[in-house]
């Protein structure tokens, strides 16, 4: 081989290396010859694991399938666009589809290549979200008594005795699916699919054909497959964090909305839809809009409902029924009797500001109960790690706590005295003005007046 000869067989090495497609190539005895890199991330299979070994001792096939690759070197034929589902030698599924054709010299089937676009994650996005037609949640799982979250369920269920669109808006955890769940249980589409979409969690190229539906053909390895407004005919279709949505998508999205008809990617044909569409932000909508993440048309048409589901700091006193529904539920899954949390750790719960909201409160419950053993009340001990440890440091910041204090104080009136000192100097800051001292405080105005009212804290005039 001279010089030249060794370039260009190089070059088509590197080239088959560096190509965004699988390429899998075996020899006459079914041997794997050529294996890329793209078909090793596919397949999650390092190169000795494939490479000069038969096909038939790597790959485990489905029932009543075998490889494309060996029956196209067995038949001599070609095969386009055909979705294959195997196992790689772990047990992994995994789907593709896959271009396959044979080659020959000298007249003679010496090789066959196959060329494979993963569809893996679609397709497991497609099973899960078919399966998914039956809500888990009603109103009567939504906890709480504050007047904030009874007005946000009244208006819910009045949504229920309509079809129109919903938006919902919340900060992250504040349960607006439940709220979605519980809206479509007590409608007249109860008994039809109920399918949720997190816009947030795919790419753009594999979100629109899975909203949409695809056509065989429309793309290199696009087979015919409804989207989920087709899937979820007749029932309701949650679109989770919309805001996350690419603009050109949100546009095919209003569309949709406004014919009442979805056409696949890649497909010509109308297909009328009967779905009811419920969906989220995580921010305020008129930030979304401004900042070019929510186009304005496209809210309109959704926000006939709106709902604002408020966040946990705006609504203290639900506090200690989440804490008591969260108990119970995870002393059925952890086979424990644990009656309530301390007054030690009740106070500080209403000292936090919850970023994170109920979900965040959940799992603080969650993680504590893991670190019970026989006791029956939740101690400060037994919260995790970086609670305790904040606490460490909001007491170290005040000069207020003093190596004296922290001997002859209990944890609980040391909490009750940093919170009211804290409030107080805001509130001297910011002369006495309630909505400004609770913007510097990052709470709600309702937040700050509960706690000036539990810590007895006066307004002084100035």
């Amino acid at each position: 081989m001279n010089h030249n000869e060794y370039m260009m067989k190089k070059l088509y090495e590197e080239i088959i290396e560096r190509v965004g497609v699988g390429i899998h190539a075996v020899n006459q005895e079914g041997k794997t010859i050529i294996y890329n890199k793209k078909m090793r991330e596919m397949e999650a299979m390092d190169k000795e694991d494939v490479l000069h070994k038969d096909v038939r001792d790597v790959f485990r096939f489905q029932e009543n399938q075998s490889s494309t690759l060996l029956k196209s070197l067995q038949n001599g034929e070609e095969i386009v666009n055909v979705k294959q589902t195997y196992f790689n030698n772990r047990g992994v599924e995994i789907t593709t589809v896959n271009n396959t054709f044979p080659l020959t010299m000298d007249g003679e089937i010496s090789a066959a290549v196959e060329i494979a676009t993963d569809v893996t994650r679609m397709e497991r996005l497609m099973r899960q979200n078919l399966r998914q037609t039956k809500t888990d949640f009603t109103f009567n799982h939504i906890i709480g008594k504050s007047s904030e979250i009874k007005e946000v369920i009244a208006l819910a269920k009045r949504a229920t005795r309509t079809n129109s669109n919903v938006l919902i808006i919340g900060e992250t955890g504040t349960g607006k699916e439940l709220f979605a769940q519980s809206i479509h249980a007590e409608s007249d589409r109860s008994d039809s699919p109920f399918i949720t979409q997190n816009c947030a969690a795919l790419p753009d190229t594999l979100i629109e054909g899975i909203l949409f539906g695809t056509t065989k053909g429309a793309f290199t390895g696009a087979i015919d497959s409804p989207g989920l407004f087709e899937q979820a005919q007749g029932g309701t279709i949650l679109l989770d964090e919309l805001n996350s949505l690419n603009i050109s998508l949100q546009a095919k999205l209003l569309r949709v909305l406004q014919e009442r008809k979805v056409r696949r990617i890649g497909g010509s044909k109308e297909i009328p839809i009967d779905v009811r569409v419920i969906a989220t932000v995580n921010e305020d909508p008129i930030d979304a809009i401004s900042n070019n993440r929510l186009r304005k048309d496209l809210y309109y048409r959704l926000a006939v409902v709106t709902l604002f589901i408020p966040p946990l700091r705006e609504r203290y006193e639900d506090i200690p029924v989440l804490i008591k529904e969260f108990i119970q539920k995870y002393n059925e899954l952890f086979k424990l009797n644990v009656k309530s949390v301390s007054n030690v750790v009740l106070q500080f719960f209403e000292a936090q500001s919850w970023p994170g909201n109920v979900r965040e409160l959940e799992h603080v419950i969650e993680a504590s109960m893991n670190l019970v053993n026989y006791e029956q009340v939740i101690e400060f001990d037994h919260l995790p790690y970086q609670y305790r440890k904040s606490e460490v440091k909001m007491a170290a910041s005040s000069p207020e706590f003093t190596e004296s204090m922290e001997e002859t104080m209990g944890l609980t009136d040391q909490l009750a005295l940093f919170e009211k000192q804290t409030i107080e100097h805001y509130l001297h800051k910011h002369h006495s003005h309630i909505t400004n001292t609770a913007i510097a405080l990052g709470i709600s105005r309702q937040s700050l007046q509960y706690r000036m009212k539990r810590l007895d804290i006066r307004v002084q005039k100035i």
